[in-house]
């Protein structure tokens, strides 16, 4: 375990464009059915749990690894959503399935993450994905750069030491998880209830 912070931050803020009953359109990869990440993450949430309403703890169901957005519905159309799902078949079928390891855990001022390694494949994921979108739009959203594949296991929901937090991993030794990547998902996800959640729009599977 590293800490990237001396402080925690609550994340919970809410962020431009974003308010109860806001749903994004998205790109993740997910890990349902991934045995051996669920296994890690609940090694953390078990350590993490005396702390308490100071951080959430996400569940296996919303386990994700943020790639690359959209928009919001009702901004972005659903004709052009279903061009970029195209799209993106064409550009992914491209791109062989991998595995990846997870772990082991930073803590970053607003998070408890999981870094992913290796990286690349991962990258070249959202690279396709982002030449799909622009395939559609005149513009791709986010930038190319500031990506850091990552699993989140937990978000600080209060400000405060991060001390707590490292006291709380301090001394364990985890084996990193191994997850198979075999296809991006577009999602349609909201945060209503302080937790990233999400409703399956399209499954593109990895060549």
């Amino acid at each position: 375990m590293t800490s990237d912070t001396e402080t925690m931050r609550n994340h919970w803020w809410w962020r431009p464009g974003w308010s109860v009953g806001r749903r994004f359109y998205t790109w993740h990869l997910t890990f349902e059915h991934q045995d051996d990440v669920h296994r890690l993450a609940a090694k953390y949430r078990a350590a993490l749990a005396p702390l308490g309403d100071s951080v959430t703890l996400i569940p296996d169901q919303w386990l994700h690894l943020t790639m690359q957005g959209i928009g919001f519905v009702g901004e972005a159309t659903e004709k052009d959503v279903d061009a970029i799902v195209a799209a993106a078949e064409q550009q992914l079928a491209a791109v062989p399935a991998f595995d990846v390891e997870i772990g082991p855990a930073v803590i970053d001022p607003e998070a408890i993450l999981l870094h992913v390694h290796p990286d690349e494949r991962v990258r070249r994921v959202r690279n396709s994905v982002r030449t799909a979108i622009g395939d559609v739009l005149d513009e791709v959203p986010e930038r190319a750069d500031r990506f850091t594949p990552h699993v989140s296991v937990a978000y600080s929901a209060s400000d405060g030491s991060a001390a707590p937090v490292a006291a709380a991993l301090a001394g364990l030794d985890l084996a990193p998880a191994r997850a198979q990547i075999t296809s991006a998902e577009l999602i349609v996800l909201h945060r209503d209830h302080q937790m990233y959640e999400w409703e399956t729009y399209a499954t593109v599977s990895l060549g």
